[in-house]
């Protein structure tokens, strides 16, 4: 016992006392359904480290009264599970619990798939990685995909006080939780953290008068690291919920999670590409300097690295989130894919636009017709640059900006056989 982590000894024993999964736990919950009617379906528990997915699979087995065969997918091989399905004859169904499944390659994967769509196993797989990206398909449509959360602040400060009333080594010695702030602030809504700093924080207390306050966790623990997986579902989460901040133009939550992804320790290079990125899908023509600002963000940030790459990368998401938006470049081209993709044929390219190569295409009147266009008022002369059966198809839509209020002014004056849309309501500039 003195040799096991908090974290282990406050383990719970009853399904009732796991904190923080309540959409799945409470009345009328996904699981309290599936165990009283002692019937678990194969399924992947996708959650962040210390949300209770390893915890969750034992007492799923306790209370369905299975054979309970825990794994790590880490150090564990086809073998193994093997040997588990060949016990699958039995009264009792086992559950085989694979934790950080992500971590077994596609061919050990797909050997689960037979006993698993046969119903011969109970498959509980346990991983931190979005299921989408690391899990084969196959395996993913046989099983049940359910989605933990981590632990509210109201739960990991339960989960303190409980420890410290009611585990055999820290109740010996009554050091009071005064402050909590910092402490659930570094737990960062992982229950494992949270039990390891509290064990660390409880084992630095001295003296009669100690308590467990936040000056004692800046003591202890005087860096604040922020969980982030580089590889992981963290890091689609959060590098996708900055550029839709910036997409919704709020200065104030996109600079809140580049910080994070900052802390997280986030390749530079890897944010100023997505931003590039959004700076011609979301901004485009609403403001093309985004896009020249974007580019030299991305090497700047590329030769200076951090620390000091932060300051470009936080210039870079305020000018994008305050920028007028427009998505019509992006529109545009795939716009003109799709036509294209769903074509039997396509069009020749008008003789008057090609290239008059040889004597041959000369003769055949290859490039004849062609006019200058710098040669017309405003170096402009209206002529066809649509192929036959073309004319008049629209790709690209100006939408409502200042800038492409503009556009389709011109657009109409000179192009009036292309029909736009009837533009938003949008005041007009100047």
């Amino acid at each position: 016992m003195n040799g096991m982590p908090l974290a282990e000894r406050m383990r719970p024993q009853r399904i009732e006392d796991l904190l923080g999964q309540d959409s799945l736990l409470s009345q009328g919950g996904l699981l309290t359904g599936m165990i009283q009617r002692g019937a678990l379906p194969s399924m992947i528990l996708w959650g962040p480290p210390g949300c209770g997915k390893t915890t969750l699979a034992k007492l799923l087995a306790v209370s369905t009264k299975q054979p309970y065969h825990p794994f790590s997918a880490v150090d564990t091989g086809v073998k193994e599970v093997r040997n588990v399905i060949e016990q699958s004859h039995g009264l009792f169904k086992p559950l085989l619990f694979l934790d950080e499944i992500h971590h077994f390659n596609k061919a050990q994967q797909d050997a689960l798939l037979g006993a698993v769509e046969q119903g011969r196993i109970t498959l509980i797989g346990a991983t931190t990685e979005n299921p989408s990206f690391s899990l084969n398909p196959a395996l993913l449509s046989r099983c049940q995909l359910l989605v933990l959360q981590p632990l509210s602040t109201e739960d990991l400060l339960q989960l303190a006080r409980r420890a410290l009333a009611q585990d055999p080594i820290l109740s010996t010695r009554q050091v009071p939780l005064t402050e909590w702030s910092a402490l659930l602030r570094h737990a960062q809504g992982d229950a494992r953290r949270l039990l390891n700093l509290l064990e660390m924080l409880w084992n630095a207390a001295e003296g009669a008068e100690a308590v467990l306050d936040d000056a004692l966790v800046a003591s202890v623990i005087p860096h604040f690291l922020v969980y982030h997986d580089r590889d992981g579902g963290q890091h689609y989460r959060l590098i996708s919920t900055l550029i839709k901040s910036v997409r919704g133009s709020d200065p104030q939550a996109a600079v809140y999670y580049l910080a994070r992804l900052v802390l997280g320790g986030e390749d530079p290079v890897f944010i100023a590409r997505r931003l590039l990125i959004l700076a011609a899908e979301d901004i485009g023509l609403a403001n093309p300097h985004a896009l020249i600002l974007a580019q030299a963000n991305m090497e700047g940030v590329a030769k200076i690295g951090y620390p000091e790459a932060r300051i470009l990368l936080s210039q870079t998401v305020l000018y994008l989130s305050l920028s007028p938006k427009s998505n019509s470049a992006y529109l545009a081209i795939d716009n003109a894919l799709d036509f294209i993709r769903r074509e039997d044929s396509l069009p020749p390219v008008p003789e008057a636009l090609s290239n008059a190569l040889t004597n041959l295409n000369h003769q055949m009147g290859f490039g004849q017709g062609y006019l200058y266009s710098h040669e017309g008022p405003h170096h402009f002369i209206p002529q066809p640059f649509m192929p036959d059966g073309l004319h008049g198809k629209v790709f690209y839509q100006p939408v409502s900006n200042p800038h492409e209020y503009n556009y389709r002014d011109w657009l109409q004056t000179h192009w009036p056989h292309y029909p736009l849309d009837p533009p938003d309501s949008v005041d007009p500039p100047g």
